[in-house]
């Protein structure tokens, strides 16, 4: 089923708060469902669709329907990652367009900070996954999941890391006008590969931030999306892959944004050279390089080259990249914050991005998640929008 055209994005709402001791998750969830209908000027009554994944508390829908007073009939629990939020939103319009629900309302929260959780922790055997047993040895973390990938690419590419850095460096240009970010200072490329090394070869400033927060989103038909004062996001296509481990037959230089990708230009009818601003989930800056390449930006590669000297800053560069500061540099609530991607995709197609970083006349976008561990299993999900 095809879901061009058939559901639009009408309500987005990003949680001001990067840190939150006093407040609980289901807490956050409600706050931003409810600065999201206000956007899209609707209500909790007119919900009848609920989509959220695994930061949500309990049984995850069960629990926050209960807890939001919805009266739904279809909710959807998919969970891969960083990349979840932006897979709900393909969801979401599927449903629409099967008749399923008319206005769907999508949330996301977490509270990682006030735990204090990162990326350099063991990884914990989860029980019944198949494949903890075989890697809990080796005492895996988030971090070297990614430095090792990136070690591959500038073994098999030559990528530098400098050229690694100048993600980190657009990301800051881009945080400066933005009063919610949790950095907001300009770095140069010296400040990051100077920065202290966690996992070779990547720095601190090659890490995403840790925050709390959330986000929401609302979807509807055609034909409510005609009644309401937004501007209107129109849903042009979307894709999403699973890349496993393959048996062991490992290749570290590629990632499933290399079909996702295809998938959804496919969709929507348009290419990469269409797409006036991207937003890709930034967990780390070889995470936004890898996949500026196996969406189709540039040759498999060619990535270091293409992210270098600036060609990802708002009116400077080829491609505007993550205009809020994205994972770098603003938020990255919980690990499945991929729908940052969207929202900040949504303000730049309605115009209402920060002047300094607004890319002029941007009509479609592109919002890519990731989640997983890039160096081993990981889901992909893209998504291409347009304004109406």
């Amino acid at each position: 089923m095809s879901i061009k055209g058939k559901a639009y994005i009408v309500g987005a709402y990003e949680h001001p708060t990067r840190k939150a001791p006093d407040k609980s998750v289901a807490q956050l969830h409600a706050e931003s469902a409810r600065g999201a209908l206000e956007d899209a000027g609707l209500t909790l009554q007119d919900v009848d669709g609920y989509f959220c994944a695994g930061d949500a508390p309990g049984m995850g829908p069960v629990n926050m329907v209960d807890y939001l007073g919805l009266n739904v009939r279809h909710v959807d629990s998919t969970d891969m990652g960083g990349s979840s939020y932006i897979a709900h939103v393909a969801h979401a319009a599927e449903a629409i367009a099967a008749g399923k629900c008319n206005v769907a309302l999508i949330t996301l929260a977490g509270r990682p900070r006030s735990e204090g959780s990162s990326g350099t922790a063991p990884r914990a055997v989860i029980p019944n996954v198949p494949d903890a047993p075989f890697e809990s040895p080796f005492s895996p973390v988030t971090v070297n999941m990614y430095a090792m990938v990136a070690m591959r690419h500038m073994h098999e590419y030559g990528t530098t890391p400098e050229q690694l850095a100048w993600v980190k460096v657009a990301a800051s240009h881009h945080a400066q006008h933005n009063p919610h970010a949790m950095l907001r200072d300009v770095v140069t490329v010296e400040d990051v590969v100077n920065s202290p090394l966690i996992s070779d070869p990547l720095h601190r400033l090659d890490c995403c931030v840790v925050s709390d927060g959330g986000g929401a989103l609302v979807v509807v038909r055609p034909e409510i999306a005609a009644k309401l004062a937004r501007p209107k996001v129109k849903i042009l296509g979307a894709g999403e892959h699973i890349k496993g481990i393959l048996g062991g037959e490992v290749d570290l230089t590629y990632s499933g944004a290399r079909v996702s990708g295809p998938t959804a230009f496919a969709e929507a009818g348009v290419t990469p050279r269409d797409i006036k601003y991207a937003s890709i989930y930034d967990s780390f800056t070889i995470t936004v390089l890898m996949q500026l390449e196996d969406l189709g930006f540039c040759a498999k590669g060619e990535g270091g080259r293409f992210v270098s000297d600036g060609n990802l800053i708002s009116g400077v560069g080829k491609l505007p990249f993550n205009t809020d500061g994205g994972g770098l540099c603003n938020n990255h609530p919980a690990n499945r914050g991929g729908i940052t991607k969207v929202i900040e995709a949504v303000r730049q197609l309605r115009g209402e991005a920060h002047p300094a970083v607004q890319v002029p006349n941007c009509d479609i976008a592109l919002a890519h998640g990731t989640g997983g561990l890039l160096g081993s299993r990981h889901g992909s999900a893209t998504l291409i929008l347009e304004r109406e």
